[in-house]
């Protein structure tokens, strides 16, 4: 499989910052951000917030795998 790393900007908290995900994240980052009918600016934000190490791209990678890893076990 292969995925191109895509840099975005986005508005965190009022400040403009560059994040570079592989497509797939982005998709899944914009899934989970309607599923909770957020904008993309405000779930970023929330990872933002509750990191307490690494970068931001880092984080998102984390959040969105806990995310589905949390959502597989809910349906089994």
């Amino acid at each position: 499989m292969k995925s191109h790393v895509v840099k975005r900007s986005i508005v965190v908290e009022g400040h403009k910052t560059s994040v570079s995900l592989e497509d797939e994240f982005w998709n899944a980052l914009k899934e989970i951000a309607a599923e909770r009918r957020e904008t993309l600016s405000e779930l970023v934000g929330q990872i933002d917030g509750g990191r307490t190490h690494g970068n931001l791209s880092s984080s998102i990678r984390l959040f969105v795998l806990q995310h589905f890893r949390t959502k597989s076990t809910q349906d089994a």
